[in-house]
């Protein structure tokens, strides 16, 4: 006999879920993202609603646009029905979706950096109404193209007007310095640190890892060292830590937070990236493009995107996001995604200093990020969000390095890029007698002798169709408009 196993609601299976806050449930169902609010926290909702300071943070932007629902709209997915049986007098919320979600194991330091100062800045403004931020997390941001979006509405809470103690302080030094701090100073990729904790690191973990000159030197004694030999000193826990601390004035106790949110800013700034550097972002210098052959490859990707009136655009191995900015620049949608952090990184600020719809993502296509979370079901893999979200693709001298560095058939490319698209694709061909292919391949030309223009053009055949070619150079690197 088969086990029995809990009952699911089959209107449950397409739909993804946040629960880890006790006052609610968000989920994501239809393209919609709704979120269900307990009864006892109301309150908490009616004043971010009603907040003169939200209010201002949606219009420029930065704070999510949210709706409350009537429970009488028949439009209301039958999985949150069930739940608001579940819990009485709760309310139902809409917010805006965000076009693309990532998360900050996908982000440069620069946009982990940006949302922090997202952080603080509402934390402070909230200060005037009285109201606070209950954790201080990267999970509460998500990025509208280059722009950081603060999503969680159920962060805000009423505050204790004497209470001159900001809760988040840790979980906001764990989160957002010490991932900042190791990266800057230790070469420790973002995406590793997340992806191994959504908590961030430890003080602990970092302090084992330096030497004993290093401990003492800032930025790593006051964020580092200090806080280690305290925890060491205090194992025995001392209740008196747990007692809310109250001051007589209201003014002074915001005085006092607002000294605190200061110093984590600094903080933020002494840890903020250094100007990224590596080998891929000196790659659009070297000379294998000359000047007209830039032209030409920008004016093809320009009248493919055109032609098949792409609105949302997904840039595979951008490196330094030429061809993205361009798309955005023509009012384009786009997610562009490569694997070094350093030219994400100049991407995102450039992106943000134009103020272009660009979201640079680091990741890399052949091993991408994966599912994470309860049941792996919070945060759904790149591939997951991504699949058919786009109505082009652009692979610009990207898959001669899926070919020899992941070692990836050409079939499996094709079929990746096939997945991604619902329409059209941009793909660059570079024949193995390219300097830049040879150089990747290292003298073993033979393991790719039947890479060929045809047998390309043959693979691409089971996925898309060719709509125009156009060589730009004579048995050179050649640009292919497909569609599916």
């Amino acid at each position: 006999m088969r086990p029995r196993s809990a009952a699911v609601p089959q209107t449950t299976t397409d739909a993804v879920w946040s629960f880890r806050d006790p006052a609610g449930k968000v989920i994501a169902i239809n393209n919609r993202i709704l979120r269900i609010v307990k009864s006892a926290f109301r309150p908490d909702v009616e004043a971010v609603l009603n907040s003169r300071i939200i209010q201002k943070f949606v219009q420029q932007g930065k704070f999510v646009r949210t709706t409350p629902l009537d429970l009488a709209d028949g439009n209301l997915p039958e999985v949150v029905r069930q739940q608001m049986v579940r819990h009485i007098n709760a309310e139902v919320l809409e917010h805006e979706r965000i076009w693309f979600q990532s998360f900050p194991s996908e982000w440069p330091a620069e946009m982990l950096q940006a949302a922090g100062e997202l952080t603080l800045e509402l934390a402070e403004n909230l200060l005037e109404e009285d109201l606070g931020l209950k954790d201080g997390t990267p999970f509460n941001v998500l990025f509208r193209g280059a722009q950081p979006v603060f999503i969680d509405v159920l962060s805000v809470e009423h505050r204790n007007p004497h209470d001159p103690v900001w809760l988040p302080y840790a979980q906001f030094v764990r989160t957002f310095l010490l991932p900042l701090l190791a990266a800057r100073y230790l070469s420790a990729p973002i995406g590793r640190t997340f992806l191994a904790n959504r908590e961030g690191l430890e003080p602990e973990e970092i302090y084992n890892s330096l030497g004993w000159w290093q401990r003492v030197k800032p930025p790593f004694l006051e964020l580092v060292s200090m806080p280690t030999w305290l925890t060491d000193r205090g194992k025995r826990e001392n209740e008196s830590i747990y007692r809310a601390r109250k001051m007589k004035n209201a003014d002074q106790t915001r005085f006092v937070l607002r000294g605190v949110l200061r110093r984590l800013r600094k903080g933020l700034h002494r840890v903020r990236p250094r100007q990224p550097k590596s080998f891929w972002s000196e790659y659009t210098s070297m000379t294998h493009y000359s000047g007209e052959e830039q032209g030409r490859k920008m004016q093809f990707v320009q009248s493919a995107l055109g032609e098949c009136e792409a609105k949302r655009v997904l840039d595979l191995g951008c490196n330094t996001g030429r061809f993205s900015l361009a798309c955005a620049e023509a009012g384009r949608n786009v997610v562009a995604v490569d694997s070094d952090a350093a030219v994400v990184g100049s991407l995102w600020r450039e992106a943000s200093t134009r103020r272009l719809n660009v979201l640079p993502l680091v990741v890399n296509i052949a091993q991408p990020t994966p599912p994470t979370g309860w049941r792996n079901r919070e945060c759904p893999s790149f591939l997951e969000r991504a699949r058919g979200t786009f109505d082009m693709v652009l692979m610009l001298a990207f898959i001669h390095h899926l070919l020899v560095s992941e070692r990836v058939p050409l079939f499996e490319i094709l079929r990746v890029a096939a997945e991604l698209t619902c329409n059209a694709a941009v793909i660059e061909f570079v024949p193995v007698t390219d300097p830049m292919f040879r150089r990747l391949l290292r003298g073993r030309e033979e393991l790719h002798r039947d890479f060929t223009r045809e047998s390309f053009e043959q693979a691409c055949s089971g996925f898309f169709r060719i709509v125009r070619k156009e060589e730009l150079a004579p048995e050179g690197r050649c640009l292919y408009f497909l569609r599916k």
